[in-house]
């Protein structure tokens, strides 16, 4: 069985996620290929898009979001992510179960006595006028019947875990800031939920499998689960197993990928890149090693929006005032430091929208 060197993984990783080379696709086709981006912050996806993607409009992805062509959701992770409206439709009904368990994590002891079911029911029948409703407004609503619940726990259990919803624009539009209204999800793209395969096999988490690895790959089964938060798809990754190749990294850990997936000479030059926050690029693996050292793996779950030098985690950015801050988390060569302020320059073109792409300041590196 062929091992894959960590950069050998690495390089595999930018090329899965568009971060090599910058693609030529239409936004919709780089939504659905990298299965929805991480996009809790609403305008983190179009930094990502940028990094992504040659002579991206932001324009697009408002067209596509108001469009209703993608809806901005919690799926993975009991995260909100924004998604191709197909895959948003088919792949609710296998999370439900996942964004349960997730906010019961939180709130257990607020649901002790509660029907689930009843809840489920309520809540749906507070959007059945198809008026949109903040998080708070559907705790509070549903608190008159269970006061001892809170409304918190109760709208956070509602909105993200037993009525699929979505969350509308102008929230998650170009420079815009918009609280979160939230509809149907049905409703709103015109659409019922796919339900679960009636004879009890699982094509949806096959699919969902087999999407991964094109977009991560390679990699373990449990990366697989970090990314998605399910843990039913030992099943699904076997029923597609005699599709896949093997491999090992370093560890000795057995990797699973697609034949034909793209997986570059280590050796491949990668440009400087500029990740928004928690971009699935670092955060939709169990092992992060192949593109942030372990020191810095607790950056990835704070919101810090990474600098990635020769691929890897190699410093954090900030913006303000159309002033792109870059702080190394290592020294950088002058080779390095001239390429990650001209992309700094270039990214604080795009945020700000000044072409004249002055604003990036590079602090002094550690000792």
């Amino acid at each position: 069985m062929a091992v894959l060197s960590t950069r050998a993984l690495n390089r595999a990783t930018l090329a899965r996620q568009l971060l090599l080379d910058r693609a030529e696709l239409p936004v919709l086709d780089a939504v659905a290929h990298l299965c929805g981006m991480q996009a809790q912050e609403p305008q983190e996806p179009f930094v990502g898009l940028w990094s992504r993607l040659r002579a991206f409009d932001p324009a697009a992805l408002d067209d596509l979001l108001t469009g209703r062509r993608v809806a901005r959701t919690h799926l993975m992770r009991r995260t909100v992510h924004l998604v191709t409206a197909r895959d948003a439709v088919e792949w609710r009904a296998r999370h439900d179960l996942m964004l349960r368990q997730r906010v019961l994590g939180v709130y257990r002891r607020e649901f002790d006595g509660v029907n689930l079911e009843e809840l489920a029911a309520a809540a749906r029948a507070v959007f059945a006028e198809d008026e949109p409703r903040t998080m708070p407004e559907v705790g509070r609503t549903l608190a008159t019947r269970w006061p001892a619940t809170g409304p918190r726990a109760l709208g956070e259990m509602a909105v993200v875990a037993l009525v699929p919803t979505v969350q509308l624009p102008p929230r998650g539009l170009w420079r815009t800031k918009a609280g979160a209204r939230t509809a149907l999800l049905s409703s709103w793209l015109g659409r019922e939920i796919d339900p679960p395969a009636p004879d009890g096999t699982d094509p949806v988490g096959e699919t969902l499998a087999a999407r991964y690895l094109a977009a991560f790959g390679p990699a373990t089964v449990a990366d697989l689960r970090a990314w998605c938060g399910l843990a039913g798809l030992p099943g699904a990754v076997a029923a597609i197993r005699e599709k896949l190749v093997t491999f090992r990294d370093e560890r000795g850990r057995q990797l699973l990928d697609l034949p034909d997936a793209p997986r570059p000479d280590p050796d491949t030059p990668a440009p400087v890149r500029f990740l928004p926050a928690f971009d699935n690029a670092v955060l939709g693996y169990h092992d992060r090693s192949r593109i942030i050292d372990d020191a810095h793996r607790g950056l990835s779950v704070t919101g810090a929006r990474f600098v990635l030098v020769d691929g890897r985690v190699a410093g954090t950015w900030t913006a303000a005032e159309g002033t792109v801050a870059v702080t190394p988390l290592r020294p950088f060569t002058r080779t390095e430091h001239v390429a990650v302020a001209e992309q700094g320059r270039k990214l604080a073109s795009f945020i700000s929208g000044n072409d004249d792409g002055t604003g990036v300041t590079v602090a002094a590196a550690p000792h």
